[in-house]
């Protein structure tokens, strides 16, 4: 998929903020295609700027090519419990119909499977079939989620570490997956709750409502308190963007400096019938320190 020939790079890519603290449209490569090293380039320099990048008019992605494309960032995360695509177990879809009783979104703000002692570094979703109304992700900065907090609890937090945990979300709610099947162990992780990002060295307030679930060292409800605080600070709305789909649009952000909610309004449960595929890649990452 990747051209090396450098005489193809294509010097009419143009990338345009989506909002003032996080996100950018990219327009000017077209993801289904062979990807030269220039477009390659601009577009892991444009990751580490903005965080989380946004691919509107989009052919749609054979999954060899998501494969493909997700492993110029490295080695493919394969998820522990969500559902797996036929022959491509890299691929999870993620896909909601008529009869699903819940969405297969994650309807709070969350990083992908921080419950992993290694957490995915970044993540690839293009949607193919979209609501007609609906379904947007927002998407929120935790640079400036730690960057924001006060002097004193900067210090507070600074030599803190967290469990991150996934029974209670992932237990019986994907259908037919591998662990409920297998009765292999939920992850859990401990993970400090300010990290450094290992490519920029910024810090990132590191905890999320959807798997962090006490802080080591408090009791459980002196931690309850402290995360409820540090989870409305980091859904402020100035450390947001909210990106409303197209068909075949694609979103690749970095899974350690952004937080992600699936605004779930569309699904049959929210008494609407719609329905929406979309298929998801992850690329592995490191223990964050």
């Amino acid at each position: 998929m990747k051209n090396n020939n450098k005489k193809n790079a294509n010097k009419n890519i143009i990338v345009k903020p989506y909002a003032p603290n996080i996100g950018a449209i990219i327009k000017g490569i077209d993801l289904s295609k062979n990807i030269s090293d220039y477009e390659l380039n601009f577009i892991k320099d444009s990751f580490y700027k903005f965080q989380v990048l946004f691919f509107q008019e989009q052919a749609e992605i054979s999954p060899e090519n998501q494969i493909i494309l997700g492993k110029y960032f490295g080695e493919l995360h394969i998820h522990p419990a969500a559902p797996k695509m036929k022959n491509y177990p890299e691929i999870f879809e993620i896909h909601t119909h008529k009869d699903s009783k819940i969405s297969n979104g994650a309807e709070d703000f969350h990083s992908d499977v921080s419950c992993d002692a290694e957490p995915p570094l970044g993540t690839m979703l293009q949607l193919h079939i979209l609501p007609d109304y609906g379904g947007d992700t927002m998407f929120a900065n935790m640079y400036m989620a730690y960057d924001t907090l006060s002097d004193k609890m900067k210090i507070f937090l600074g030599d803190l570490n967290a469990v991150h945990e996934s029974e209670h979300f992932y237990k019986d709610r994907y259908e037919n997956n591998d662990v409920k099947d297998k009765n292999k162990k939920y992850p859990s992780a401990s993970h400090p709750i300010v990290r450094t990002h290992p490519e920029t060295g910024k810090k990132i307030l590191y905890v999320n409502w959807t798997y962090t679930k006490q802080i080591i060292g408090l009791e459980k409800e002196e931690s309850d308190e402290i995360l409820k605080k540090i989870f409305e600070h980091q859904a402020r709305l100035d450390l947001t963007c909210r990106f409303n789909w197209t068909e075949n649009a694609v979103a690749i952000w970095d899974n350690r400096s952004v937080i992600h909610y699936a605004i779930a309004d569309f699904y049959p449960g929210r008494g609407l019938g719609h329905e929406r595929i979309m298929d998801r890649i992850a690329i592995e990452g490191d223990q964050p320190r």
